[in-house]
């Protein structure tokens, strides 16, 4: 059966179209981010009409394709189906999508993003080769902005790491002596808070738990539908017994561990794909150097301490190391957001 052009539109505008309404899919609130990508999927019936949608609710549930054409039935034979990722071609915890949009009798499949693993990308050769037609790179840009941590993550075997720093005017991270100091206001913390939301887990070492006592929880944001995120403290010293870490709001994960990329290593083998690195200087530098830092959250706090250890070493500038892309105020404070540049070294 084919496809009635007319109905579905075949001119890039049209097809841009239903593509927004499964980038819509792909970030409902339910749908989560984590070891999978967030996908969402429109299936039209040979007439043009919405047979089907669905969005993937995380790793282990039917992926957006299948629940999008288990909804569409026997309409989405002849009919075309957007999705916002390349369809799988591989066998996971489900089967894969390629499969399933053959069997549905689906002839045309148009899609965003490629996929960039090697295990389940090639999917659109798959469906060609079944005699389906395939579009592909429709609003791609739009799709690989939702999954941009996932990609960068699952091409290079390493979770994405967002890095999150919080400075008095003079460049303090803390009082005279290290003296534990509340440097930012209400809407910077809700602004690291929802940076929590955002990922799978939070990374810090043993010292900040053993001077700062933090709990790394998401309070002033929603938790995300998966659960708050894991907690890890990384470093040989043992954390005390009593830290508020070690309590029962949230999971925690103690690594014996000061390599960055080993941690990191781990946690990708754990399945997690975004993390954020909430620590002291010593440890932001050690992430910087071995070039685990992907982007940084710079925090400028309204407030001027005099005296305590410095976020960055004595002639070292901000801007000698990264390219800052965005500006913006948080009520008393300022937010830099910014990309790293690469490390530089001795005889380089």
């Amino acid at each position: 059966m084919q496809v009635n052009e007319d109905r579905v539109g075949a001119d890039p505008a049209a097809l841009a179209r239903w593509m927004d309404r499964a980038l819509e899919l792909a970030q409902d609130p339910l749908a989560p981010r984590g070891e999978n990508p967030r996908v969402g999927c429109v299936v039209l019936d040979a007439q043009g009409e919405v047979a089907g949608e669905g969005f993937h609710a995380g790793a282990g549930n039917a992926h957006a394709e299948v629940v999008a054409l288990t909804q569409a039935g026997t309409k989405a034979e002849g009919g075309t189906a957007f999705v916002t990722l390349e369809p799988c071609r591989h066998e996971g915890r489900t089967g894969p999508c390629t499969q399933a949009l053959i069997e549905a009798g689906i002839a045309r499949v148009v899609f965003a993003q490629s996929d960039p693993t090697v295990a389940a990308g090639g999917g659109a050769e798959e469906l060609r080769a079944a005699g389906v037609e395939v579009i592909g790179g429709i609003e791609a840009t739009q799709a690989e902005a939702i999954n941009r941590e996932w990609s960068v993550a699952v091409q290079r075997g390493i979770p994405f790491v967002t890095a999150k720093m919080a400075v008095s005017l003079d460049g303090r991270v803390a009082g005279e002596g290290g003296r534990r100091v509340q440097l930012t206001g209400p809407q910077a913390l809700a602004h690291a808070h929802e940076l929590r939301a955002r990922v799978q887990a939070v990374i810090t070492g043993t010292g900040t738990v053993i001077h700062d006592d933090p709990s790394l929880t998401v309070r002033h944001a929603s938790v995300p539908v998966s659960g708050p995120p894991l907690r890890v403290v990384m470093g040989r010293r043992p954390v005390p017994e009593a830290s508020a870490i070690l309590d029962d709001s949230a999971p925690t994960l103690v690594l014996h561990e000061r390599d960055p990329v080993a941690v990191l290593r781990d946690l990708y083998a754990r399945g997690i794909r975004h993390v954020l690195l909430e620590a002291g200087p010593a440890l932001l530098r050690a992430f910087w150097e071995a070039g685990c830092v992907d982007e940084l959250h710079w925090l400028v706090a309204g407030v001027w301490l005099g005296a305590g250890p410095h976020a960055l070493p004595p002639g070292e500038r901000l801007d000698d190391r990264v390219d800052i892309t965005d500006t913006r105020a948080l009520g008393e404070d300022v937010l830099l957001r910014c990309l790293p540049m690469p490390v530089r070294r001795e005889g380089s």
